[in-house]
């Protein structure tokens, strides 16, 4: 639980597990494990309500760089919650190893991967270099589902208990 008591030391607090549109037949499902490697579907910032949070729209005319960039952030959270639900104890990560981030952007905006480092800072310091460095996309796109300003789906390695 050392990350859990990190997270709070850092004033964070994870949400609950939101509403994901899932089926019982197939995708899709917010994580899927396969030997060490979880597999994370795209998620936004969720509230503490467990529904999504604001902001919602494109960057930056709907939304600023600064506010997506927390979005991002945000998103890490609802991550951390999808995987610790599925594997129980997030202290099973052994390497963040990919994060694909998708930006509802304005066309011309050009700064995707300024709104992403809000998610890979904040792993890092979550979780410590050694294993929260990633290797990372960070794509722009005209509409996202839910209208999220910030949605991110990520590969992580677990210790395999």
């Amino acid at each position: 639980m050392k990350i859990e008591a990190k997270l709070a030391e850092m004033g964070y607090e994870l949400p609950p597990p939101g509403a994901y549109l899932s089926s019982q037949t197939g995708p899709p499902v917010p994580v899927v494990v396969r030997n060490n490697i979880v597999y994370v579907s795209g998620h936004s910032a969720r509230g503490i309500d467990g529904k999504g949070a604001a902001p919602k729209g494109a960057v930056p005319s709907k939304v600023s760089p600064d506010d997506a960039r927390e979005a991002a952030k945000g998103a890490a959270l609802t991550i951390l919650t999808q995987i610790k639900e599925e594997i129980g104890d997030l202290d099973r990560i052994s390497k963040w190893l990919y994060v694909a981030g998708m930006v509802a952007s304005d066309p011309g905006f050009d700064r995707t991967s300024y709104v992403m480092s809000g998610f890979s800072e904040f792993i890092i310091e979550l979780f410590g270099p050694e294993i929260g460095n990633h290797a990372r996309a960070a794509a722009g796109h005209s509409t996202l589902a839910g209208n999220s300003c910030v949605i991110v789906a990520a590969q992580v390695e677990i210790d395999g208990h």
